[in-house]
């Protein structure tokens, strides 16, 4: 996500700087013209340097590993809350007006879908906690040095330069990468959990519009698609479909802790900030297909 939205802002003119401690991304996915540092957000010294003159921060950055964080909620809180600590209390110290920080669906956790912002977050497992932990530090922070803020809820993004060799996360990244190779997708459970799935360029325009318009402060906006709820179990029928790959799903016991039903609604976004779904999901996994393939 980091890296489209430096693709964006840098074909607007823009200059970019970035870091990443690489955990979960890759060089290869830096925009050519990203001032770029391999560092860890919670290493503030290591990047102190690239805020200066900078107007607005988007943190993107976190070990968004959900189903891991029952199991390592240490690994998960360091790079969670501690790194949105860090991040923040950094770019208040450089003077920036405003910060972005793009949360998760699992601030919901055990509401009743489909997530409206109005809702009280009620996370479920340490990944949820964490993040609304981060948004709680975000604006209180924000609000007692004077910084504006927005929080972004992005809908389980998907699109090319997403990591598909990470057992943890990514789940129609993972599959593809599965079928791609002759391997059948590993579902948890019996795959009745539901989701929607965010192609990526639909997300970037209303990033956009949350670090720029000096109307828009202060608020919470779930970002994704709400016209498409899809199983997990169908998810992979669908990407067999797209691979003409004869599919026997290998199922396993459910992930502890895993919210069943997961979706937002997306009204607040279409009515103020002009989100649009244009790619329908089997188009958005399509183009994943298309990037997986390329690299091998």
């Amino acid at each position: 996500m980091g890296s489209h939205l430096a693709d964006a802002h840098l074909a607007r003119g823009d200059g970019v700087a970035g870091i990443d401690n690489l955990l979960g991304g890759s060089l290869d996915n830096v925009p050519t013209g990203v001032l770029f540092k391999p560092a860890d957000c919670n290493d503030r010294l290591a990047y102190a340097e690239l805020l200066h003159d900078v107007r607005i921060v988007y943190h993107c950055a976190a070990l968004a590993h959900e189903g891991l964080s029952v199991f390592s909620p240490h690994l998960i809180s360091t790079h969670g809350i501690n790194a949105t600590t860090a991040v923040v209390s950094a770019g208040i110290a450089a003077g920036v007006e405003r910060i972005v920080y793009c949360s998760s669906m699992a601030r919901y956790g055990s509401n009743v879908p489909p997530f409206t912002e109005d809702q009280e977050p009620r996370p479920a497992d340490p990944y949820g906690i964490c993040k609304v932990a981060g948004e709680q530090m975000v604006r209180t922070l924000c609000e007692a040095h004077g910084v504006e803020c927005n929080i972004a809820v992005p809908h389980n993004i998907i699109g090319p330069r997403q990591r598909y060799d990470d057992p943890y996360r990514n789940v129609a990244s993972i599959m593809i990468n599965r079928m791609l190779r002759g391997q059948q997708p590993v579902i948890y459970g019996d795959g009745s959990q539901r989701r929607c799935f965010s192609f990526i360029a639909d997300v970037v325009p209303s990033l956009l519009r949350l670090g720029d318009d000096p109307a828009i402060t202060s608020e919470v906006f779930n970002l994704g698609p709400d016209e498409q709820v899809t199983s997990i179990l169908e998810l992979a029928h669908e990407i067999a479909a797209l691979l003409d790959f004869q599919l026997a799903p290998i199922f396993v016991p459910a992930r502890p802790l895993e919210v069943h039903d997961a979706f937002c609604s997306s009204d607040k976004a279409r009515d103020l900030l002009g989100y649009r779904t244009t790619y329908t999901l089997r188009e958005g996994l399509d183009r994943m297909v298309d990037w997986i393939r390329a690299l091998g």
